[in-house]
C-alpha cells in the first residue's frame, strides 16, 4: 500500500517549500491544495485568479478527493499532498481523512499573521487555519490514538537536515538527501496559481534560513493573535524535538 502523506498547513507558510522538498525525492508524487478549487466555487473569495482555477482544477471535493485516495500518480510508493486546512469547509465529508496519514505544519502567528495580512486585509480565525488544523488533528488523535507529527516552520528552517529526518522517521520513510536541495523554477504539479504566489519558491534551491521580524505587530491584529495563539500553543506543544516520543498518552482527549 502507498503511503499517503497529507501535510496540512495554514496560509503564509513555508508549505510550498515543503513541497518542493518532497517532490524532489524520486519516490514520491505530489499534489499541490487539491482542494482549493471548490474552496473557492464554494466561498465565492476573489483570489488572484480564482475563476481560472475553478476552471483548471476539480471544483467537485468528492471528484478531488477521489484522486487523493485513489490510483497514485506514476505508480510511485508515496503521495505527498499539500493542503491548506481551511480549505477543508465543514460541508466536506470527513470519512476520507482515514485513508491518509497526516502531519502538520504550523507557523507562530506572531509572524503569520502580519504576513496574511499584507495579502488579504484584515483575516479572521478561521482564514489562518489554525482552528481547522486543531480540528483534523483531534480527530486524527481519536481515530488512532497516536499523536500525528506536528513540525514548526521556525524549527524547519532553523535545522532543515535535522527536522527533515525526525518527520521522516515518524512517517516511517528514510529522509532522502534530496530533500535538502532542489533545483529552481516551476513544477507541472504546482497549481495555476503559482504564477501569483509561487515567484519566491521559484528562485529557491533549498530552505532559506530562519530570520526574525523586526517590524512591530500591528494593534488592530491583537485580538486575533490572541485567539491564533492559543490554538498554535496547543500545536506547538505537541511538535516534534529531538528526544522526543509522542504516543497515546500524549493524545488529547484519548
Amino acid at each position: 500500500m502507498p503511503l499517503r502523506i497529507a501535510m496540512w498547513s495554514g496560509p503564509r507558510n513555508i508549505s510550498t517549500a515543503l513541497l518542493r522538498s518532497w517532490g524532489n525525492r524520486p519516490d514520491t508524487a505530489v499534489c499541490d491544495e487539491p482542494l482549493y478549487a471548490h474552496y473557492l466555487r464554494a466561498t465565492g473569495l476573489d483570489h488572484p485568479g480564482a475563476a481560472e482555477v475553478i476552471a483548471h482544477h476539480e471544483p467537485d471535493w468528492q471528484k478531488a478527493v477521489a484522486g487523493l485516495v485513489g490510483a497514485v500518480p506514476g505508480g510511485k510508493p508515496i503521495f505527498y499532498q499539500k493542503h491548506m486546512a481551511h480549505h477543508l469547509l465543514p460541508q466536506i465529508g470527513r470519512d476520507w481523512l482515514g485513508q491518509l496519514t497526516h502531519a502538520f505544519l504550523i507557523r507562530d502567528p506572531r509572524a503569520m499573521l502580519p504576513s496574511l495580512d499584507k495579502v488579504f486585509p484584515n483575516p479572521g480565525l478561521a482564514d489562518t487555519g489554525l482552528p481547522q488544523q486543531r480540528e483534523i488533528f483531534a480527530l486524527v488523535c481519536a481515530q488512532s490514538g497516536h499523536v500525528p507529527p506536528v513540525v514548526d516552520a521556525r524549527d524547519i528552517l532553523e535545522n532543515p537536515r535535522a527536522m527533515l529526518g525526525l518527520l521522516c522517521a515518524r512517517l516511517g520513510v528514510a529522509i532522502d538527501e534530496a530533500m535538502l536541495h532542489w533545483p529552481p523554477g516551476r513544477r507541472p504539479t504546482d497549481g495555476i496559481w503559482a504564477k501569483y504566489w509561487y515567484d519566491a519558491v521559484e528562485r529557491s534551491t533549498t530552505f532559506e534560513p530562519y530570520r526574525p521580524k523586526d517590524e512591530p505587530f500591528p494593534v488592530r491584529l491583537r485580538g486575533l493573535l490572541e485567539d491564533c495563539l492559543e490554538i498554535y500553543d496547543e500545536l506547538y506543544r505537541q511538535r516534534i524535538m529531538p528526544g522526543v516520543v509522542k504516543g497515546p498518552a500524549d493524545a488529547p482527549g484519548v
